[in-house]
């Protein structure tokens, strides 16, 4: 009999470290953790198996398939913003025809099992796209049906992998003879530009906040490469795996849309600046705004309008502007960096 398992890719990127060391201190599951780089040895013990392997070899997803039953995939891997800019036609295999194939690989498991494998997927507010600062005004708390024009190649794959889940969700197949009802149960969160204390920064577009923090508490210049004046949606790893979480356990009936937008607080890059030399009075950060990067970020909604997941499954942030700081933020820096 295979053994039941929650499959995590991505597993070594920043959510993937949060993710991984919640669910193995509950022990309610094993986990099969997959990556293209080594895990991170203080992962390894929470996962039944480390996998070390790329979501495009069909061949490794095949063995996976045969040897377990799985339960829930949480798919973490991409390539991230920046990095996709330098590279769109890599990013575009990883992250679109990597989610194709681990889109499969559910149904595939969904057909065997009788019952729909759950498809957890980070999306981003990469996936929107206001057409300058007088619109992101304007906007206030975007829906998520606002504004789906996005201008990265990130974005861009991050808009179509939703498309991708809602298809295999509700119309996989639709024309076929043998049409089963049973496929995949695709559920993604349109996450904010995401910070965490126990991981450096991985040089996405939204990571001037957290660079800004890491770099303070070794005590390195850091050159600011947006406006003082921008403002993003943000929040703390904590609330981004506990909404992972809220979201996979939420009944299916509860669900009334498969994209939920989520969000804790908006800071401007001048909040960011403030709350650094409060916690560190010698940071020295200058802001040289990138004229590339920051007419991506004025594209990112101010703020989210994430009601719905409120309303369906209880998605409420632990976590304001000022407890991120105060109680996560600085106090966990300052002791990595000590």
């Amino acid at each position: 009999m295979r053994k039941e398992i929650v499959l995590i890719t991505g597993a070594n990127g920043e959510i993937g470290h949060g993710l991984i060391a919640h669910l193995g201190v509950t022990k309610k599951y094993s986990i099969v953790a997959m990556d293209v780089q080594p895990l991170d040895d203080s992962l390894r013990p929470w996962c039944e198996r480390f996998i070390q392997g790329d979501i495009l070899d069909l061949m490794l997803l095949g063995r996976l398939v045969s040897e377990f039953e799985i339960r829930t995939i949480y798919h973490l891997a991409s390539i991230l913003s920046t990095k996709a800019e330098y590279n769109p036609e890599t990013a575009h295999k990883v992250n679109v025809e990597g989610t194709l194939n681990l889109l499969r690989l559910a149904v595939e498991q969904s057909s065997w099992q009788g019952r729909p494998v759950k498809f957890i997927y980070p999306s981003s507010i990469a996936a929107y796209g206001l057409p300058g600062v007088a619109a992101k005004t304007k906007a206030g708390k975007v829906k998520e049906t606002e504004w789906n024009q996005p201008i990265t190649m990130y974005g861009c794959n991050k808009l179509y992998c939703e498309h991708l889940g809602r298809y295999y969700t509700n119309n996989y197949r639709q024309l076929a003879a043998d049409h089963s009802k049973t496929t995949v149960d695709f559920r993604a969160l349109r996450f904010p530009g995401l910070v965490s204390s126990i991981t450096i920064p991985t040089g996405g577009t939204s990571d001037y906040g957290p660079e800004m923090l890491h770099h303070a508490a070794q005590g390195i210049p850091y050159s600011c490469f947006v406006r003082p004046d921008t403002t993003l949606p943000f929040m703390v790893m904590p609330d981004a795996v506990r909404s992972l979480l809220m979201l996979e356990a939420a009944p299916r009936e509860n669900l009334t849309q498969l994209i939920y937008n989520v969000t804790s607080f908006s800071p401007t890059a001048q909040d960011f600046y403030n709350q650094v030399k409060g916690a560190f009075p010698e940071a020295e950060v200058t802001f040289e705004p990138d004229a590339a990067r920051q007419g991506i970020v004025d594209t990112w909604p101010a703020d989210v309008d994430d009601r719905a997941a409120t309303a369906d499954w209880g998605w409420q942030p632990e976590y304001d502007q000022q407890r991120a700081f105060e109680e996560y933020l600085i106090p966990t820096i300052k002791g990595r960096y000590a």
